[in-house]
């Protein structure tokens, strides 16, 4: 090798290397949420630069408020910041796999570990009626025991549904998807 050659080969594997540390300093890896800016909207489809070697999109409903028609306006605009789940670092097209409602999701299950780390309430709606008790929305769907939504027992459940209540967690199992809820123990304090 001449040591134009030597030089040209030296440019290429130092090349490599700082692109490789560029990458990792940005800590792109599949199943992390990582911070998005929105480049392109298209008819059904929003395009977003996580900066890395290429672009993802994203379904526009994702981007719609979780209980809005499919139809409904979204508010998002070409410039905008936005946290997404990295699914795949390449889809079947060769883009980035992205979702904004699993992104939103892992946040909701963070704010709740936090609030029972804490011992702190979380707000949420009663969707239904459930065998042993009650659904609640807080973000995710969790359980209301029949024992736990009042100090005195209950006989008709139906009636709270609809109603919005402050909880207090008092199980939680990240792995297994579990969230147990009452409001008694904080009616009895």
């Amino acid at each position: 090798m001449g040591s134009t050659e030597d030089a040209a080969a030296l440019d290429a594997a130092e090349f490599e290397k700082l692109f490789g540390e560029i990458l990792n300093d940005k800590e792109i890896k599949e199943g992390s949420v990582v911070e998005g800016t929105i480049i392109r909207l298209t008819g059904d489809h929003v395009v977003v630069d996580i900066d890395y070697k290429s672009e993802g999109t994203i379904p526009l409903y994702e981007f719609r408020p979780k209980d809005a028609p499919r139809s409904a306006p979204v508010d998002v605009k070409v410039g905008d910041t936005v946290e997404v789940y990295l699914e795949s670092l390449e889809g079947h097209d060769g883009q980035l796999v992205l979702s904004k409602e699993k992104a939103d999701k892992l946040k909701i299950w963070d704010e709740i570990s936090m609030a029972c780390e804490l011992d702190e309430l979380v707000e949420g709606i009663i969707v239904g009626r459930v065998k042993g008790g009650l659904s609640v929305d807080i973000g995710v769907k969790s359980f209301l025991p029949g024992s736990q939504i009042d100090i005195r027992p209950v006989r008709n459940l139906e009636t709270y549904v609809g109603e919005k209540f402050a909880f207090k967690v008092i199980k939680f199992n990240r792995k297994r998807g579990n969230i147990v809820l009452s409001r008694r123990a904080l009616l009895e304090k």
